[in-house]
Protein backbone atom coordinates (compact mmCIF):
# COMPACT_ATOMS: atom_id res chain seq x y z
CA UNK A 1 0.00 0.00 0.00
CA UNK A 2 1.74 3.01 -1.12
CA UNK A 3 0.56 6.94 0.04
CA UNK A 4 0.32 9.91 -1.80
CA UNK A 5 -0.26 13.16 0.33
CA UNK A 6 -1.05 15.80 -1.42
CA UNK A 7 0.90 19.54 -0.74
CA UNK A 8 1.91 20.86 -4.01
CA UNK A 9 -1.20 23.72 -4.17
CA UNK A 10 -1.09 27.19 -3.61
CA UNK A 11 -3.64 27.89 -0.90
CA UNK A 12 -5.34 30.62 -2.14
CA UNK A 13 -8.53 30.74 -0.69
CA UNK A 14 -6.48 30.99 2.90
CA UNK A 15 -3.80 33.69 1.30
CA UNK A 16 -1.19 32.29 3.01
CA UNK A 17 1.10 29.06 3.26
CA UNK A 18 -1.81 27.31 5.18
CA UNK A 19 0.01 23.82 5.58
CA UNK A 20 2.63 25.62 7.60
CA UNK A 21 0.77 26.77 10.15
CA UNK A 22 0.99 25.56 13.67
CA UNK A 23 -1.40 22.90 14.89
CA UNK A 24 -0.62 22.06 18.50
CA UNK A 25 3.48 22.13 18.70
CA UNK A 26 3.71 20.64 14.78
CA UNK A 27 2.45 22.39 11.79
CA UNK A 28 -0.46 21.32 9.74
CA UNK A 29 1.56 19.51 7.29
CA UNK A 30 3.40 17.76 9.89
CA UNK A 31 0.18 16.10 11.70
CA UNK A 32 -0.77 15.27 8.53
CA UNK A 33 2.22 13.78 7.74
CA UNK A 34 2.49 11.85 11.27
CA UNK A 35 -0.40 10.07 10.85
CA UNK A 36 0.27 8.27 7.66
CA UNK A 37 3.85 7.35 8.75
CA UNK A 38 2.23 5.83 12.06
CA UNK A 39 -0.10 3.66 9.77
CA UNK A 40 -0.10 0.09 7.72
CA UNK A 41 1.25 2.21 4.80
CA UNK A 42 4.22 0.45 3.32
CA UNK A 43 5.63 3.67 1.69
CA UNK A 44 4.44 7.20 2.03
CA UNK A 45 5.18 9.81 -0.98
CA UNK A 46 5.08 13.59 -0.02
CA UNK A 47 4.38 15.70 -3.48
CA UNK A 48 5.31 18.95 -3.10
CA UNK A 49 5.36 22.59 -5.10
CA UNK A 50 4.48 25.55 -4.24
CA UNK A 51 7.45 26.94 -1.27
CA UNK A 52 8.65 23.14 -1.25
CA UNK A 53 11.94 24.57 -0.45
CA UNK A 54 10.29 25.34 2.86
CA UNK A 55 8.64 21.40 3.33
CA UNK A 56 11.87 20.05 2.62
CA UNK A 57 13.38 20.67 6.33
CA UNK A 58 10.25 18.95 7.82
CA UNK A 59 10.67 15.75 5.96
CA UNK A 60 14.10 15.45 6.37
CA UNK A 61 15.06 12.28 9.00
CA UNK A 62 11.85 10.36 7.91
CA UNK A 63 10.73 7.31 6.00
CA UNK A 64 9.09 8.98 3.26
CA UNK A 65 10.17 10.08 -0.57
CA UNK A 66 9.34 13.49 -1.26
CA UNK A 67 8.93 14.45 -5.06
CA UNK A 68 8.54 17.83 -6.41
CA UNK A 69 5.58 18.88 -9.14
CA UNK A 70 7.12 21.86 -11.07
CA UNK A 71 3.44 21.66 -12.58
CA UNK A 72 1.30 22.34 -9.68
CA UNK A 73 -0.59 25.31 -10.81
CA UNK A 74 -2.01 23.43 -13.66
CA UNK A 75 -4.13 21.46 -11.22
CA UNK A 76 -4.21 18.62 -8.74
CA UNK A 77 -3.65 15.58 -11.77
CA UNK A 78 -0.19 16.79 -12.47
CA UNK A 79 0.74 16.08 -8.61
CA UNK A 80 -1.17 12.62 -8.82
CA UNK A 81 0.94 11.65 -11.72
CA UNK A 82 4.11 13.31 -10.35
CA UNK A 83 3.63 10.46 -7.45
CA UNK A 84 2.35 7.85 -9.41
CA UNK A 85 5.98 8.15 -10.82
CA UNK A 86 7.37 7.20 -7.27
CA UNK A 87 5.17 4.46 -6.41
CA UNK A 88 6.82 0.99 -5.72
CA UNK A 89 6.22 -1.38 -8.49
CA UNK A 90 4.86 -3.97 -6.31
CA UNK A 91 2.10 -1.45 -5.10
CA UNK A 92 -1.23 -2.83 -4.98
CA UNK A 93 -3.50 -0.26 -3.58
CA UNK A 94 -2.58 3.83 -3.74
CA UNK A 95 -4.25 5.70 -0.90
CA UNK A 96 -4.75 9.03 -2.07
CA UNK A 97 -4.41 11.55 0.96
CA UNK A 98 -4.71 15.28 1.44
CA UNK A 99 -2.52 17.48 3.53
CA UNK A 100 -4.66 20.09 4.82
CA UNK A 101 -7.15 16.92 6.62
CA UNK A 102 -4.84 16.68 9.92
CA UNK A 103 -7.47 15.28 11.53
CA UNK A 104 -7.38 11.28 10.41
CA UNK A 105 -5.56 9.48 13.11
CA UNK A 106 -3.87 6.44 11.70
CA UNK A 107 -6.24 3.87 13.20
CA UNK A 108 -8.70 5.18 10.82
CA UNK A 109 -6.25 4.83 7.80
CA UNK A 110 -5.89 1.16 9.01
CA UNK A 111 -9.19 0.30 8.99
CA UNK A 112 -9.68 1.94 5.23
CA UNK A 113 -6.48 -0.35 4.36
CA UNK A 114 -8.10 -3.41 5.85
CA UNK A 115 -11.09 -2.79 4.15
CA UNK A 116 -9.29 -2.50 0.58
CA UNK A 117 -7.37 -6.10 1.17
CA UNK A 118 -10.13 -7.85 2.41
CA UNK A 119 -12.70 -6.61 0.09
CA UNK A 120 -13.12 -7.18 -3.81
CA UNK A 121 -13.93 -3.55 -4.27
CA UNK A 122 -11.63 -1.65 -6.80
CA UNK A 123 -12.23 1.92 -4.49
CA UNK A 124 -12.10 2.36 -0.51
CA UNK A 125 -12.95 5.63 1.20
CA UNK A 126 -14.56 6.55 4.42
CA UNK A 127 -18.09 8.21 5.38
CA UNK A 128 -18.87 9.99 8.24
CA UNK A 129 -22.50 10.08 8.90
CA UNK A 130 -23.34 9.24 5.41
CA UNK A 131 -21.10 12.11 3.63
CA UNK A 132 -18.17 10.64 1.30
CA UNK A 133 -14.55 11.56 3.01
CA UNK A 134 -11.13 11.52 2.11
CA UNK A 135 -8.78 9.64 1.94
CA UNK A 136 -9.48 7.56 -0.82
CA UNK A 137 -7.91 4.17 -1.78
CA UNK A 138 -7.73 3.01 -5.46
CA UNK A 139 -6.65 -0.03 -6.78
CA UNK A 140 -3.53 0.22 -8.87
CA UNK A 141 -4.23 -2.72 -11.35
CA UNK A 142 -7.51 -1.27 -12.37
CA UNK A 143 -7.15 2.50 -12.13
CA UNK A 144 -3.71 3.08 -12.13
CA UNK A 145 -4.01 4.48 -16.04
CA UNK A 146 -6.83 6.29 -15.47
CA UNK A 147 -5.21 8.46 -12.44
CA UNK A 148 -2.67 8.83 -15.11
CA UNK A 149 -4.62 10.24 -18.07
CA UNK A 150 -6.43 12.77 -15.55
CA UNK A 151 -6.53 16.44 -16.00
CA UNK A 152 -7.24 19.55 -14.47
CA UNK A 153 -7.47 20.04 -10.90
CA UNK A 154 -10.41 17.52 -10.05
CA UNK A 155 -8.35 14.58 -8.68
CA UNK A 156 -9.60 11.13 -8.71
CA UNK A 157 -13.56 12.50 -8.86
CA UNK A 158 -13.97 11.69 -12.59
CA UNK A 159 -13.17 8.15 -11.77
CA UNK A 160 -15.30 7.88 -8.83
CA UNK A 161 -17.77 9.03 -10.95
CA UNK A 162 -17.25 6.78 -13.85
CA UNK A 163 -17.17 2.90 -11.29
CA UNK A 164 -19.62 3.88 -9.37
CA UNK A 165 -20.55 -0.16 -8.69
CA UNK A 166 -16.77 -0.03 -7.56
CA UNK A 167 -16.38 1.69 -4.38
CA UNK A 168 -16.95 0.37 -1.17
CA UNK A 169 -17.74 2.94 1.90
CA UNK A 170 -16.26 2.67 4.89
CA UNK A 171 -18.63 4.49 7.86
CA UNK A 172 -16.13 5.45 10.38
CA UNK A 173 -16.43 7.64 13.83
CA UNK A 174 -13.79 10.13 12.43
CA UNK A 175 -15.57 13.40 11.50
CA UNK A 176 -12.20 14.30 10.30
CA UNK A 177 -12.13 12.62 7.08
CA UNK A 178 -14.45 15.07 5.85
CA UNK A 179 -12.95 18.31 7.34
CA UNK A 180 -9.65 20.04 5.33
CA UNK A 181 -8.67 23.54 6.46
CA UNK A 182 -9.40 25.82 3.40
CA UNK A 183 -9.46 29.19 4.95
CA UNK A 184 -9.14 31.46 8.05
CA UNK A 185 -12.38 30.61 9.47
CA UNK A 186 -11.56 27.18 9.37
CA UNK A 187 -8.69 27.49 10.49
CA UNK A 188 -9.24 29.13 13.99
CA UNK A 189 -12.32 26.52 14.75
CA UNK A 190 -9.60 23.69 14.70
CA UNK A 191 -7.62 25.60 16.94
CA UNK A 192 -10.25 25.50 19.83
CA UNK A 193 -11.63 22.04 18.85
CA UNK A 194 -10.32 18.69 20.78
CA UNK A 195 -10.15 16.37 17.61
CA UNK A 196 -9.55 12.53 17.96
Amino acid sequence: MSALLLAAGEAKRMGRPKLLLPLGDRTIFEVSLGNLVRSRVDEVIVVLGHRADDFLPLIRGKKVKAVINPHYSQGMSTSLRRGLDAVASESQGLMIALADQPFIPPEVIDLLIEAFLKGERGIVLPTWRGRRGHPVILSLSRYGEELRGLTGDKGAREILERHKEDILEVEVECRGVIEDIDDEAQYKITQSINHP
